[in-house]
């Protein structure tokens, strides 16, 4: 176990690069998470520390409970909802939380961005929803994420007057959800400067995510 863990600290401090790199957070907000397969445990940053001083060795390991059990420094503020996504979403293998400026200028109107573009259905196979308004220090945020998300196609929540949190199969999905769901929502505040967007058909929006689910990019090759 231990060769995975060590492998999960390299993989969720890279991720945190790739946050910067897309611009998706300032300072030292936003954090990515790794479950631990096979184990009650996910790895996070620690709380506070820049993104330049972020390395494989201070990522932390905690509990599904959000309890440290190993590493020298805090775990980040959000630990407890990410504990609460993993708890009660057995699928999900990795969790995302950003500030970016266009998905939370939506989360701090409460609306959700509406799925009007191919690439929308696509990646998120209906609107990117929006969750409740929570504090952070317990796992309310967690079980907004948890209860929006029920049911819902949608790798992203908008939480109210919040920001992004996204789950994925693995970190480097929902990293790929919050790249997308930013980008999404700034092409469609744009598009409402224009005037109204037009909706996409249900029909469409669930043949275009199947393909783009089951289809899209490169298959093993058969044997």
């Amino acid at each position: 176990m231990s060769d995975t863990i060590d492998l999960l600290r390299r993989q969720v401090c890279d991720l945190h690069r790739e946050l910067v790199r897309y611009g998706l957070v300032v300072w030292t907000a936003g954090n990515v998470s790794a479950r631990v397969p096979g184990e009650d445990l996910l790895v996070i940053k620690p709380s506070g520390v820049d993104y330049d001083e972020l390395t494989p060795e201070n990522m932390i390991l905690c509990d599904l409970h959000g309890n440290v059990v190993e590493g020298e420094h805090a775990p980040s503020s959000d630990t407890a909802a990410h504990a609460y996504v993993y708890r009660h979403r057995p699928d999900v293998g990795g969790v995302v939380h950003t500030h970016s400026t266009y998905a939370s200028a939506w989360a701090a109107r409460g609306e959700a961005v509406p799925c009007v573009l191919t690439a929308m259905a696509d990646e998120f196979g209906a609107e990117i929803p929006i969750g409740p308004f929570a504090l952070i220090g317990d796992d309310s945020i967690g079980r907004g994420i948890v209860e929006t998300l029920d049911g819902h196609r949608s790798p992203a929540v908008l939480m109210k007057s919040h920001g992004v949190f996204t789950i994925g199969k693995d970190a480097k999905a929902a990293v790929k959800a919050a790249v997308m769901c930013e980008d999404v929502a700034r092409t469609v505040h744009i598009s409402r400067q224009l005037g109204e967007p037009l909706p996409i058909a249900q029909d469409d929006i669930d043949r275009l995510n199947y393909r783009y689910q089951n289809v899209y990019g490169q298959r093993p090759a058969a044997r």
